[in-house]
């Protein structure tokens, strides 16, 4: 009895202060209603080890507070949960669950009867498959679903799941809007902040499995040694819940940590440097993932300063972590001051003839679309282009482009867009970005994928409550790209805030609409980059005045008194011939295809005529101004539902959706303005003009904006 009351006192102490302030994530664990019936009485764990621990400490956490009662633990009685593999577990080996299909990171959960008295096993082969198969087990209680006759086998899809933060050392986050970093590099080793506990809870509870800590601009003292000590603390911490930490490296780092001339990638010392650079963080760091690297773009050093290949700089890395199992991430987004050629080519120009040339322990990480997380952009070439490599999936879960953290955006609609474009790889219809992703087109066995973080010391961890619904969308996702963002949506919105249908169903439906609403007040129509110059928010359509071409909005669009969009097809830069001929042929006429990309791919007269019979003229100011409208609906909807939602949260969210309406007409007017500017044309009937003058929204300045 004193352990249970202790339990409970622990329990209650772990919960934070402000019950319904958001740190709790989907991980809330309140009573469930009467009349839903747990059938746990008791948990059974016989392995000792950190993870199993840990997987134990939560499901008793879990159960505890969704039981609103203490759940015994050690004794085998009716309804108990066993948990644990069949090396570890007597039970388990006794019940002898079929874990072919659970791999090394996949679970079983089952309803059986074990000394004649039913129980339900959560087993893996391996520890940490038991962790994912409690966390399993509990959401399936957080959604009400019926926990009888349960036969469950799960295993990912992709080996890598990995956040990237963009968090620098000073403290800052680059592209971040939930506040400053949760890594605090000033105090580590030695303070170990609980948040950094619950930062590897939540990751674990959606399977993201690796996280790369420090931002791909990177800093060279990230690989000093007192740097590498923090970095062993962080990897403690994360190791009984599966996370391994991969570090971003700078790749002139010989130079300025090791004193050497030069960083070219064959030279032997340089090498040396690395091998013994690599050596000295595993022996910190046995379980070490990895180097996440930028090289050669936006003024970041590269093996092409010393006339070297993106293949020669990644396998000098790759050899270096290769005895201790490690990989190199080796990112495809590079652009250079040299080429000016249309930015959407740029990193198949560069990485395409390099099919092949990788070491077997690299994986080229590609960004979901060729220019930058655009609110909309079709699926990236080099998926389904290089067979030879195994290409890894780079989504952004912060919003840089989409609003920041005050817009209600849902990313997994975006994310299962992209992943179910078909690539029609080696000519076949079906070899999607997902089964490409997956390794299941080309038989890669390192497969992989990461997203941008958006996680800061905001007490909601993602800067909005919503936002929330965007990291848990990219775990799922990463662990199953072929799982569907609707019903990955309805979870998180039971296991967040509330279980009522009348919730829901109004929630879900809001979220799967909110990405598109977005891009039809941002950038419809296939219009892309049109944001305001270095922070990135607000409108800048106008924008012609920086360095480099594909800088300014006005490359992007190309708007003048005939008519607007990029041409990419065989009369302008032709980046469509990079994409298969089946692929391609989805958006070769402007008459058919997928209007959403209509001005990506084409350079349209104003006069066009659409699918709706307006002109495209009249289309684009449609579709900014039900952008607009949309979010007054998303407003109004959420306002109905206050009723199912605890005050804190709902009014939270209430004021993000009034700052989004503002900005969002903000948005629709100063862009109709400026277009108007350069069309000459009338304003469709009954669309009213912009509030302000052109010259109004061109002079507003937001020198402090967040995550500039």
């Amino acid at each position: 009895m004193l352990r249970w009351i202790v339990a409970v006192c622990a329990l209650m102490l772990a919960l934070p202060v402000q019950a319904e302030d958001g740190y709790d994530l989907w991980q809330r664990y309140r009573p469930v209603e009467a009349g839903y019936a747990i059938p746990a009485t008791s948990i059974v764990s016989e392995g000792t080890t950190p993870t199993l621990t840990a997987a134990a400490q939560e499901l008793e956490r879990g159960l505890s507070g969704l039981s609103g009662k203490m759940i015994e633990t050690g004794t085998l009685r009716d309804n108990a949960i066993i948990i644990g593999t069949p090396s570890g577990s007597a039970a388990i080996a006794l019940l002898n669950p079929d874990l072919t299909k659970a791999g090394e990171e996949g679970y079983v959960i089952r309803t059986t009867r074990l000394n004649d008295k039913p129980v339900t096993i959560i087993a893996a082969n391996r520890d940490i498959g038991v962790l994912y198969g409690v966390f399993e087990y509990l959401k399936l209680i957080q959604t009400r679903q019926p926990l009888t006759s349960l036969n469950i086998t799960d295993a990912p899809k992709v080996k890598l799941r990995v956040l990237n933060h963009w968090d620098n050392l000073d403290g800052s986050v680059e592209r971040g809007y939930a506040g400053t970093t949760i890594w605090d590099w000033w105090k580590l080793p030695d303070v170990k902040h609980p948040r950094y506990t619950d930062y590897a809870r939540a990751n674990a509870s959606v399977g993201i499995n690796g996280t790369v800590l420090n931002n791909v601009n990177s800093n060279a003292v990230s690989l000093s040694p007192p740097y590498i000590a923090k970095t062993a603390a962080l990897a403690d911490i994360f190791r009984p819940y599966g996370i391994k930490v991969y570090l971003s490296a700078r790749f002139s780092a010989p130079i300025e940590e090791g004193g050497l001339k030069t960083a070219d990638p064959l030279d032997p010392q340089v090498r040396a440097w690395w091998k013994a650079k690599s050596d000295e963080i595993y022996a910190a760091i046995p379980d070490f993932g990895g180097f996440l690297v930028k090289a050669n773009s936006e003024g970041q050093p590269g093996p092409q300063d010393y006339k070297r290949s993106h293949a020669d700089g990644a396998n000098m890395l790759a050899e270096a972590l290769k005895p201790h199992g490690g990989i190199v991430m080796w990112r495809a987004f590079v652009y250079s001051h040299e080429k000016p050629d249309d930015r959407h080519k740029q990193a198949y120009d560069e990485f395409k003839a390099l099919d092949g040339q990788f070491a077997d322990n690299v994986l080229v990480q590609v960004k979901n679309g060729a220019i930058d997380f655009q609110p909309r952009e079709p699926f990236h070439p080099l998926f389904g282009a290089m067979p030879k490599t195994p290409l890894m999936m780079e989504f952004q879960i912060t919003k840089e482009y989409l609003g920041f953290s005050t817009h209600l955006a849902y990313l997994g609609q975006y994310y299962e867009e992209a992943l179910k474009a078909d690539t029609f790889a080696n000519g076949k219809a079906g070899n999607t970005v997902a089964k490409v992703v997956e390794g299941a087109v080309d038989n890669h066995t390192l497969t992989g994928i990461a997203g941008v973080a958006n996680i800061g010391m905001d007490r909601n961890w993602s800067g909005s409550d919503f936002d929330q619904a965007n990291w848990y969308a990219f775990g799922r996702l990463a662990w199953n790209p072929q799982a569907s963002s609707r019903a990955i949506a309805d979870d998180w919105a039971r296991m967040t805030l509330s279980n009522d249908p009348a919730f829901v169903a109004p929630v879900v439906d809001m979220m799967m609409t909110s990405r598109e609403t977005v891009a039809d007040y941002m950038t419809p129509l296939g219009l892309h980059h049109l944001m305001d110059t270095g922070h990135h928010y607000g409108p800048g359509p106008w924008v012609d005045n920086l360095e480099r071409a594909d800088w300014n909005p006005v490359y992007y669009h190309k708007a003048d008194i005939n008519g607007i969009g990029f041409d990419r097809m065989k009369t302008g830069s032709n980046a469509i011939a990079q994409y298969t001929p089946k692929a391609a042929k989805l958006w070769a006429d402007p008459k058919t295809m997928d209007e959403r990309y209509l001005l990506w791919f084409h350079h349209l007269p104003w006069d066009h005529k659409v699918k709706s019979g307006r002109s495209l003229w009249d289309e684009v100011v449609v579709t900014y101004s039900k952008g607009a409208s949309d979010v007054t609906t998303m407003r109004n909807r959420w306002a109905s539902l206050k009723p199912y939602v605890d005050a804190e949260r709902f009014d939270t969210v209430a004021t993000n959706l009034m700052i989004q309406e503002r900005e969002a007409r903000w948005w629709r007017d100063a862009s109709v303005a400026y277009f108007q500017s350069i069309s000459k044309r009338p304003l469709p009937a009954g669309y009213a003009a912009p509030e302000k003058t052109l010259d109004y929204y061109r002079s507003l300045k937001f020198p402090y904006a967040p995550g500039n």
